[in-house]
């Protein structure tokens, strides 16, 4: 096992190779405008996983994906050269859809606020089902009604109220 660190710096500095590499020695015409956002590497140094996106349509996506798979021996070569490692890094490219998920993310959130807006609007006419005070509240006959019917309890010898 490798230090995280030492990982990190690794995958990093595949992520500038590579992307130093597509921008300058690759003249593949079926690569489209390219970013290399980020690399990831296992701790054993063996295997990298570059992410990518490409500006445009899914032919777009479908060309740069076949451009970085036919120039992979030579990115390998140059990541390896360039790194010093006793085994050179197997490459695997894969498509970054951050910006895919950052739309639909973004459609949810103004989906989710148009249901709160449409709630409050709902909630502002709203009106009572059925009386605005749903208990019953006594009137002051009631109470003196009540009042009388207390003073006929008498106290039962065993600890109860009895009438």
């Amino acid at each position: 096992m490798s230090d995280p660190a030492k990982v990190r710096r690794h995958a990093e500095r595949v992520r500038e190779l590579v992307a130093s590499v597509v921008r300058s020695q690759i003249k593949d015409p079926r690569l489209g405008m390219i970013t290399i956002t980020d690399a990831r590497i296992t701790a054993d140094l063996r295997d990298a996983t570059v992410f990518y996106t490409v500006l445009g349509d899914a032919v777009a996506q479908a060309d740069t994906a076949a451009a970085l798979e036919s120039a992979k021996g030579l990115l390998r070569s140059t990541v390896g050269k360039a790194l010093g490692l006793r085994h050179s890094p197997t490459l695997t490219f894969v498509l970054d859809d951050v910006q895919d998920q950052v739309k639909h993310i973004d459609d949810l959130l103004a989906a989710a606020r148009n249901a709160d807006a449409e709630v409050q609007r709902l909630a502002a006419r709203a009106e009572y089902a059925g009386d605005a005070q749903p208990y019953r509240v006594d009137d002051e006959a009631d109470e003196d009604s009540e009042d009388a019917e207390d003073a006929d309890v008498t106290e039962n010898p065993r600890g109860g109220a009895a009438r």
